[in-house]
């Protein structure tokens, strides 16, 4: 054999390897392989490897994990006449691989067709105020209708998410100003309540202080009051034990100081000459004896 001849057997074998291996599959846990032999579907395989028998099967892959599709911004008008743009996500996944393949033709396009289909009619129905209000209500209907349409394609869709909502530029103005409005009008409201708490806070304050000035005030009367009656007491006690000799000793020290003066007369009260009468009579005892 010459060396022509093997060069050719070489590329044959060559040729024949690549080919066989073209049919040999190693399909991951998250995909699955549909089958099709001279074009019909016979049979769902994967994960692991699957054999292809070489010109009559066919396999197309599918993907089983959640996916999503981007919708670019949709002009939408509102029941009052108001357009809005609106972008958003389908998030989905292929529940029946063989549906997937046999019933639809390009799933992407025909869900992203349905859907902003279904944003202009549901929007359609609703004014701009509940548009901007009820985004969790609007991502519900979505994913219902586009729930019900690709259910038959064997994909199921898991959720719609509106990323933005952006109304008109006056719309926006305005909305800026309302909230600018609404700000200024809580800050009033809080100020107002600082102003009002601390105008109590000082009025209890007042209150407290006027209660313990009018406690210290009553408790030094009451002192006072108990000191005067205890030094009314006491002069009365003392006032009992003062005799007739006493009462006379006191008044001529008074005389004294009377005497003492310059003064060229002289008042005796008539109770003195009462207070000498045991005097008297004590020295006319004296000179008897």
């Amino acid at each position: 054999m010459d060396v022509a001849s093997l060069i050719i057997l070489f590329v044959v074998l060559l040729i024949l390897a690549w080919i066989i291996a073209s049919y040999i599959r190693i399909v991951p846990e998250y995909q699955r392989l549909v089958v099709l032999r001279l074009g019909r579907v016979v049979r769902i395989a994967g994960p692991g490897l699957v054999v292809l028998v070489p010109f009559i099967e066919q396999g197309i892959v599918v993907d089983l994990r959640e996916q999503y599709i981007e919708v670019t911004k949709q002009t939408c008008i509102t029941r009052d006449n108001a357009p809005v743009d609106i972008d958003f996500l389908i998030y989905f996944k292929v529940v029946d691989p063989k549906k997937s393949v046999v019933e639809v033709q390009d799933f992407r396009g025909a869900a992203v067709g349905i859907a902003t289909t279904t944003l202009r009619a549901v929007v359609g129905d609703i004014e701009l105020d509940q548009v901007l209000a009820k985004r969790e209500y609007i991502n519900e209907v979505l994913r219902e209708k586009l729930d019900e349409v690709t259910a038959r394609w064997g994909v199921k869709v898991t959720a719609v998410e509106i990323r933005e909502i952006l109304p008109p530029k006056e719309v926006q103005d305005a909305m800026i100003k309302q909230m600018s409005a609404e700000r200024n009008r809580r800050a009033m409201v809080t100020e107002a309540e600082g102003k009002r708490e601390a105008a109590v806070k000082v009025a209890q304050g007042e209150k407290e202080a006027m209660i313990l000035r009018a406690e210290g005030e009553k408790q030094a009367a009451i002192l006072k009051a108990e000191g005067q009656a205890l030094a009314l007491k006491y002069l009365d006690d003392q006032a009992k034990v003062i005799d007739s000799k006493t009462l006379l000793l006191q008044y001529f020290s008074t005389l004294r100081e009377v005497a003492s003066s310059p003064a060229t007369k002289i008042v005796l009260p008539m109770e003195l000459f009462k207070f000498l009468k045991p005097f008297e009579e004590y020295l006319e005892k004296s000179s008897q004896a």
